[in-house]
């Protein structure tokens, strides 16, 4: 049985180009889009920062403005070719980066629809929604699926020694909060806990300390304590970025279906959608359904 495109020959390698220009970066027109787009993304943040400025607002907020719908129609117009190209766009848009592009394109639409007697909280949300646009800048960055790799491997330890971690928080918390009268801050075993935080990450605001010999005692072991823990999630995620570099076997290719990158180099189809990786060969597959066809 064949599979027959739903696109024109024409509209199918517009398509196709589209994508090598969005997707793919090892093309001089991809590396030209690359770069425009994160230029675009760094000054779009930009003009966020900028606007949360009061007397900058006062003076440029218009400016601010029509740059801010200008940036959004933008990725919009991105957003849609992305959709557009791909054999299989639900898959992108329920993507970690599909999820992204919608958000930094969603406050500007949404103030649209939003009653003018809307709160400062509302337009202060939708503002610093739009600075979801930096993490786009991953997207961009190669050594960025390795770090997140490595996160995902030592998430179990990292959960771990959080776990201990938090367990440290709630002894020692609690026995300050016996040991400390009320006067020195220890009204309750949460601020105790928040106390117990603040000293064992060695950040000591100071705003709360123990007042008696034993408190103290107890303070200066979770200060000794808290230089030696720090050390832990470090090694642990060194020693797994370490090994992703020395085992990497990932290639750049982009799926044509679904644009996910990070295949092994290998890999001729898509480890999500199963699509066929090279977009300018025609997948094996349909071939030997149309040759069974014409027998």
């Amino acid at each position: 049985m064949s599979h027959s495109s739903p696109f024109s020959p024409g509209e199918k390698g517009l398509r196709l180009r589209t994508f090598q220009i969005i997707f793919e970066s090892d093309t001089r027109s991809g590396k030209v889009f690359d770069i425009v787009l994160i230029s675009v993304i760094i000054l779009s943040v930009s003009i966020v920062f900028l606007d949360s400025v009061p007397h900058l607002n006062a003076q440029y907020g218009e400016w601010f403005s029509i740059a801010e719908w200008v940036f959004t129609l933008i990725f919009t117009v991105e957003y849609a070719l992305r959709i557009w190209c791909l054999d299989r766009p639900w898959r992108y848009m329920r993507s970690f980066y599909g999820i992204i592009d919608l958000v930094t394109i969603m406050p500007s639409w949404l103030s649209l629809v939003i009653p003018g007697a809307q709160t400062m909280l509302v337009i202060r949300i939708m503002r610093v929604l739009r600075l979801f646009r930096v993490l786009r800048l991953m997207e961009f960055v190669g050594e960025g699926r390795m770090l997140v790799q490595a996160l995902n491997r030592s998430r179990r330890k990292i959960l771990l020694f959080l776990t201990a971690v938090l367990s440290i928080i709630t002894v020692f918390g609690s026995l300050i909060y016996l040991i400390e009268p009320p006067e020195a801050g220890f009204t309750s075993i949460p601020k105790a806990l928040y106390w117990a935080i603040v000293t064992l990450t060695t950040v000591g605001y100071g705003d709360i300390a123990p007042i008696t010999p034993v408190g103290q005692f107890i303070s200066s072991i979770m200060m000794i304590l808290g230089y030696s823990i720090l050390a832990v999630p470090t090694g642990v995620f060194s020693a797994e970025v370490i090994r992703a570099m020395r085992t990497e076997q990932e290639s750049e290719e982009a799926c044509p279906g679904c644009g996910r990158e990070g295949h092994d180099k290998d890999a001729h189809y898509c480890k999500d959608c199963g699509t066929w990786l090279d977009e300018e060969t025609e997948d094996p597959r349909l071939k030997e359904d149309n040759v069974d066809q014409d027998k």
